[in-house]
C-alpha cells in the first residue's frame, strides 16, 4: 500500500479496532525520524555558528553577538529536549503504546498526533492535567 499522507490520516474514519494500523505507525515513524533529523541538523549547524564568532572591539556590537548566541543556545536545549521526547515516542511505537493516553489509556487520537506527533496524552486529560496545575498554582 502506497504511503499515507497527513491529510489521509487526518481524514482517517476506520473501525477503532483498526486504530494505530501499520500504516498509521509507518507514517508517524517516518514523521518523527524526519524532526529527529531537523533537529541535529540544526544543532550541528549552532556548533558550527558558535565555533566561527569572531571578537568584535565595540561592547555594542558584542553585547548583541551574545544576545543571539544566548537565544539560539535556550533554542537548541528546547530542541534538545524535544530530542530526547522523540526518542521516548519511537520507544513507544516500538513497544506498541504510541498512540494511547498514559492517564486514561484511551486513544489519543489521529488529528492531534498529526499537529504533535509526541504527544502522550489525549486532549481531554491534558487539558484536566493543565487545569489541576492552575488550580494548585494559584
Amino acid at each position: 500500500m502506497a504511503k499515507l499522507t497527513e491529510q489521509e490520516i487526518i481524514n482517517w474514519n476506520g473501525p477503532e479496532d483498526d486504530y494505530m494500523n501499520p500504516d498509521h505507525i509507518e507514517f508517524f515513524r517516518a514523521k518523527l525520524l524526519q524532526m529527529k533529523a531537523e533537529l541535529l541538523a540544526n544543532a550541528s549547524q549552532t556548533s558550527q555558528h558558535l565555533q566561527e564568532q569572531e571578537a568584535t572591539p565595540d561592547p555594542a556590537d558584542r553585547a548583541t553577538l551574545e544576545e543571539e548566541y544566548a537565544l539560539e543556545l535556550r533554542t537548541r536545549d528546547r530542541e534538545r529536549k524535544l530530542l530526547l521526547k522523540i526518542d521516548s515516542t519511537l520507544r513507544k511505537l516500538d513497544d506498541g503504546n504510541y498512540g494511547y493516553c498514559e492517564d486514561t489509556g484511551e486513544p489519543i487520537g489521529l488529528p492531534r498526533l498529526v499537529a504533535r506527533p509526541t504527544a502522550s496524552m489525549s486532549l481531554e486529560a491534558q487539558e484536566r492535567r493543565e487545569r489541576m496545575k492552575k488550580q494548585y498554582a494559584d
